[in-house]
């Protein structure tokens, strides 16, 4: 009798440990949940992400900010894109350039698929809006380095070789965009202006930039893996863009 009732004893003090230990279990996801509430940005699945993913968020979330001032820039140097559009503005344009995933909005039936825009931007067959091609190459580029995701958590992994490559690609598309030329002699999108009185190289800034914040995404990635990057020695003038496999 006194051993069942103390069988009886040490069961009750089981479940009563593993309530307390429930409880606390809750208490600490509110007390988590409330501490970042405070922030606007806060989501229940930033909960699921390692540091590394946070790390790729911010390069990726800085690197769209980039793009879009980069689009921006573009469509007033080259205002006769815009105007390829009907109704366009260089805000819709932006808007439907950078959703996430990246998505075609043409009615452009020469438009291509969005990996192969940045090509389509320079081919002088091409009558279509070359801003708009270009940039959305260039940003399907680079989302797919980033394995095609809007967010990362923990269980997405990065490929430092992609990140390279895509850092490498924006230098070769930096070179045609100051050398390619149409049929009529002009660049088929002016950029930077070398040129006295007014010298403008801002664009040189911006692309500076990108290919920092890849080529340092690339070197963390590397660092956690473990794993060598394949380094490209070339010369723009006569490379093609380097793969970005998913």
């Amino acid at each position: 009798m006194q051993l069942r009732r103390l069988r009886q004893l040490r069961r009750g003090k089981t479940v009563k440990a593993v309530k307390t230990a429930a409880c606390s279990f809750v208490c600490l996801v509110l007390c988590l949940m409330s501490g970042c509430a405070s922030s606007s940005d806060f989501k229940l699945q930033d909960l699921a992400k390692t540091d590394m993913d946070v790390t790729a968020d911010i390069h990726l979330e800085q690197t769209v900010f980039l793009l879009k001032t980069l689009t921006e820039k573009l469509y007033n140097m080259n205002s006769a894109e815009l105007l390829k559009t009907p109704g366009a503005t260089i805000d819709s344009r932006i808007n439907q350039i950078f959703q996430c995933p990246p998505q075609v909005f043409s009615r452009d039936p020469e438009t291509v698929q969005k990996e192969n825009m940045l090509l389509q931007g320079f081919d002088p067959a091409y009558t279509g809006d070359r801003v708009y091609a270009v940039v959305l190459g260039l940003y399907t580029m680079i989302h797919k380095s980033y394995a095609g995701k809007c967010e990362l958590y923990a269980l997405d992994f990065l490929d430092a070789q992609n990140l390279y490559n895509s850092a490498r690609n924006i230098e070769i598309l930096v070179w045609r965009l100051s050398h390619r030329k149409d049929t009529d002699g002009s660049l088929f999108l002016a950029t930077n202006q070398c040129a006295e009185p007014v010298r403008n190289l801002s664009f040189e800034r911006l692309f500076g930039k990108l290919i920092s914040l890849q080529d340092t995404m690339a070197r963390i990635v590397a660092s956690r893996s473990g794993r060598m990057i394949t380094r490209t020695v070339h010369q723009a003038a006569g490379m093609v863009f380097l793969p970005i496999r998913l």
